[in-house]
């Protein structure tokens, strides 16, 4: 049982729900990113996902973009991310889901990143522009390492692909709040419910629901719908506003802390209803 699936697997028993919080590794420096995920975890992050920067983020909004490009300036490579895990992992057992684009990879090599990726500690992959029907292959190595692989499923999947992502994902499914790119938002999407149906329709695993969550609200909101939400843009950006910041920790886990706070939130309107 992979980590990534044994965290949901004890949120079930507990009757709890999971934060899921992303960086972009080297934002600010690859040397701080270790303490910002620790930060996290402290503030109630039940998995992390470690962004690799790319050149070419066409899935990414403007937030997650310039934290690449600083990143990238600061000389983050993918060599670097598996660094980065290796060192949350030595102090840590929180689940690690690499998140990156296909390029890096075959520029990497696959079977060569998923060999390192294992020994860095890293639980399973997110490949954003893969294409599901296609993916027969990268499942295979990945399975054969005992990684995890998360597919993304959006509102306008067809149910071919809604059917693709349960056969191949595994730890969780990914959905996608919305079309577009990330970035924070005021409400969550209507399209969530009837996506979150479809998907209960075609597999068991639990679902996590990202792009656009910002607020202990929206994490209330969704908590009454499906196992995990991701929050990403909005840790990113409060790391931008923070760059110079000594205490960027300690707002990290506040905020970790805040969103968190949803879950309970949305008991306590269930317990009212």
């Amino acid at each position: 049982m992979s980590r990534i699936t044994r965290l949901f697997d004890n949120l079930r028993r507990s009757g709890r729900k999971g934060l899921i919080a992303y960086l972009t590794c080297g934002d600010p420096s690859p040397e701080r990113t270790p303490a910002l995920a620790e930060a996290l975890e402290r503030g109630g992050a039940d998995l992390i996902e470690l962004g690799v920067p790319f050149s070419d983020p066409i899935g990414d909004g403007p937030v997650i973009q310039r934290a690449g490009e600083r990143a990238l300036r600061a000389g983050t490579t993918l060599h670097k991310v598996l660094e980065i895990a290796r060192q949350i992992r030595s102090r840590s057992e929180i689940p690690l889901l690499l998140f990156t684009y296909l390029n890096p990879v075959l520029r990497y090599g696959l079977e060569a990143l998923v060999k390192d990726a294992a020994a860095a500690g890293i639980d399973g992959c997110l490949l954003i522009d893969a294409s599901v029907e296609e993916a027969g292959d990268y499942v295979r190595v990945m399975r054969a390492a005992g990684l995890d692989t998360v597919f993304l499923a959006s509102p306008t999947s067809s149910p071919r692909r809604l059917q693709l992502v349960a056969q191949y994902s595994s730890g969780f499914v990914y959905l996608i709040s919305r079309t577009g790119v990330t970035g924070e938002r005021d409400s969550i999407s209507d399209a969530v419910a009837p996506l979150v149906a479809r998907m209960r329709a075609v597999t068991d695993l639990p679902l996590a629901v990202g792009f656009g969550i910002s607020r202990p609200e929206h994490v209330a909101e969704l908590g009454r719908q499906v196992e995990a939400v991701v929050v990403g843009s909005a840790i990113v950006h409060l790391i931008e506003r923070n760059l110079d910041n000594p205490s960027l920790d300690i707002q990290l886990e506040s905020f970790a802390r805040e969103l968190k706070h949803g879950f309970e939130l949305a008991k306590a309107g269930a317990r009212d209803s």
